[in-house]
């Protein structure tokens, strides 16, 4: 009996994909940059059907690309072009195993929906912050193995904070049940840290434990127009201050940005009656209702104008405008594709650096390739842009993404200059991977390689991704 047939055994027929078109959904990235090839999908049920599908790989020697959602914009979880692997999709643990409101955690499978879980925790009035444009799709399997973030980092932290334990499926095929959920244990190395951000090349995250908050019950939204880019984390300090350090999210979104999603996506409207060159969109929270948060943001909104800092802005009247400035956000990553070829970059700089940052880098493209138009977007507040670069009128979009190691390599420098790093939350896989020995020491290179062989000696857990061959 080949592997093949033994793993399809142990899953059953529900759990085991080998047609075309049954695999073609896992195969492919979803900005269709990557298309690999697989001997089969498999989609266990349960931990001890993961554990028992490694064991197997492991005595044939057959490699596994974990997959979550495959909403990754990396090429983590796409399998290879030689066919040699499977694709382990966890889509089919998608169980919250407990719910500790006492205590302010969740324990969940790893293909437990992203909106599922916040709406879990929101059903016993607490709040799972996490929160990206992808949380419909998005597993948090997958969230865990790249470290994700989202617009809630400046005040919860990336999903290595957000985690207390893991249930992981080593390579061997043995299963390390880590599901703690004590704020405080130290007894030695933090084993679930190794496999967070891991992308999968170190074993199979199967479920996790992870922190609840308190739900908020008072939200204020703000959008700030801005004169200058360089003003803005000027803005940010100041929010923290005037919000009691109560801010849940600060944006970051250019004119050109705005422009574009009111030209391509139904719904959204330029709230004000003025168009400035930069804005920031911010959000503050609190769980209490007594507190006077709209009142500070009105005050803040008002001495900021004084200042000079800011030259108009809004704040939201209900959810429903709240909304409404949100999805100017979330439709700046839609309205690009519209606008032709666009060459993304997520990085991070030191928040300090954030503007210089912008600036100088849109200044270094501009004069590689007069008329290219950068759209620098995103989370600021923890340091994060998503400097994406949208290709000139009128230029042939194959030419311009013919430039995409050339633009990688302006934008990433400049980010190392700063002390940053090229992958601020989307992970490294395949396609940055060959980089990684520009920007990281040869010494951290060895020592992730020394990981990597220790727990996985056969290379058998996502081989090619993160680390280059």
């Amino acid at each position: 009996m080949s592997v093949l047939d033994k793993i399809r055994e142990v899953v059953g027929p529900k759990g085991f994909l080998d047609s075309p078109e049954a695999m073609e959904p896992h195969l492919v990235e979803w900005r269709g940059l990557f298309r690999g090839n697989a001997a089969a999908v498999v989609k266990p049920a349960s931990t001890d059907e993961v554990a028992a599908v490694v064991r197997l790989c492991a005595e044939a020697k057959l490699p596994i690309v974990p997959q979550g959602g495959n909403t990754g914009l990396v090429g983590g979880g796409v399998p290879w072009e030689d066919g040699r692997s499977i694709v382990l999709s966890l889509a089919r643990m998608d169980r919250i195993r407990a719910i500790d409101p006492l205590n302010h955690t969740i324990t969940a499978e790893a293909g437990c929906i992203l909106a599922d879980l916040q709406k879990a925790a929101e059903e016993n009035d607490r709040l799972f912050p996490l929160s990206l444009g992808a949380e419909g799709t998005c597993r948090i399997g997958g969230n865990l193995s790249t470290n994700a973030g989202g617009v809630g980092v400046l005040r919860y932290g990336n999903a290595r904070d957000l985690t207390l334990g893991l249930e992981v499926v080593l390579p061997d095929g043995r299963v390390w049940d880590g599901l703690r959920g004590l704020r405080k244990d130290n007894t030695g190395y933090d084993l679930k840290q190794l496999f967070i951000g891991a992308e999968g090349t170190l074993g199979i995250i199967t479920a996790a434990t992870m922190k609840l908050f308190p739900r908020p019950r008072q939200v204020e939204t703000a959008f700030l127009a801005l004169r200058r880019v360089e003003d803005v984390m000027e803005v940010f300090a100041r929010a923290r201050a005037a919000s009691s350090d109560l801010l849940t999210a600060f944006e970051l979104i250019p004119r050109f940005g705005l422009e574009i999603s009111i030209k391509h996506v139904p719904g959204v409207v330029d709230p004000l009656a003025t168009a400035y060159p930069w804005y920031a969109l911010l959000e503050v929270s609190s769980s209490q209702t007594e507190t006077r948060l709209r009142d500070a943001l009105e005050a803040f909104l008002g001495e900021t104008i004084e200042a000079g800092l800011v030259a108009d802005g809004v704040i939201a009247e209900s959810g429903a405008q709240a909304l409404d400035l949100w999805r100017i956000r979330e439709a700046i990553v839609m309205a690009q594709a519209h606008e032709g070829g666009s060459i993304k970059h997520d990085v991070s700089v030191p928040v300090s650096r954030v503007a210089d940052f912008i600036t100088e880098t849109s200044e270094a493209v501009a004069k590689r390739l007069p008329g290219i138009r950068p759209v620098a977007f995103g989370h600021v507040g923890d340091g994060n842009i998503h400097f994406n670069l949208s290709q000139p009128v009128g230029m042939e979009k194959e030419a311009f993404l013919a430039l995409w190691e050339e633009m990688n390599r302006i934008v990433h420098d400049a980010v190392a200059a700063r002390g940053g790093s090229i992958s601020a939350e989307h992970g490294i896989g395949r396609l940055k991977r060959h980089e990684l020995p520009r920007y990281k020491s040869a010494l951290e290179l060895e020592l992730m390689a020394r990981v990597k062989r220790a727990l996985d000696p056969e290379n058998l857990m996502n081989p090619g991704k993160i680390l280059p061959e």
